[in-house]
């Protein structure tokens, strides 16, 4: 069993999303996972993203492969963690 499998709640660890969670909904090789926020409740929209970006967390949440953003939301209604959560603002540099 691997540590990174569909359902799983990880953290991005690098790029313009790093410090969000994010779903595992789809394997896509050894090295990359399509993941999503979903956007409206993390900021992260959907993505392939590599394997070595991710943080695994012990979450997990019971999802079928590739499942919508509807689907991913509702199955996180129903494990009691839906909490909107509001981008960072990024300070203007004058």
């Amino acid at each position: 069993m691997s540590a990174i499998d569909v359902g799983r709640v990880c953290v991005k660890i690098a790029g313009r999303d790093a410090g969000r969670n994010c779903v595992v909904i789809d394997i896509l090789d050894k090295n990359f996972v399509l993941v999503t926020g979903p956007e409206g409740l993390t900021g992260v929209r959907r993505r392939r993203v590599n394997v070595r970006h991710l943080q695994p967390t012990p979450e997990q949440i019971k999802l079928k492969k590739g499942a919508t953003d509807e689907e991913v939301m509702a199955a996180i209604g129903k494990k009691g963690g839906e909490k909107k959560r509001e981008r960072p603002k990024r300070s203007k540099s004058a």
